[in-house]
């Protein structure tokens, strides 16, 4: 703790307090968006651009479906802690 902070990206925020995100978080909220576009464009076009880059079901592209789960599971975990109270 200094000055009354703590260093810990995801601890709980003092009320006036800047929120850090992580490298992991922006990460995460990176495949967040490419999952939410790639739904977004299979709804509206049913264009799959995940397999239409790495193959439909091959295993690069199945690596980057479990990595927007894992990433939107994480967000679902630690997303409550980015709350900036004022």
């Amino acid at each position: 703790m200094v000055n009354g902070t703590t260093t810990d990206p995801h601890s709980t925020p003092q009320r006036g307090t800047d929120i850090r995100l992580t490298s992991l978080d922006w990460l995460a909220l990176l495949l967040i968006i490419i999952g939410g576009i790639n739904w977004g464009l299979i709804g509206a076009l049913q264009f799959d651009v995940v397999a239409w880059l790495l193959g439909p079901m091959s295993a690069p592209s199945r690596v980057v479906y479990v990595l927007a789960g894992l990433g939107a599971l994480y967000c679902v975990v630690i997303a409550p802690r980015w709350r900036h109270e004022r």
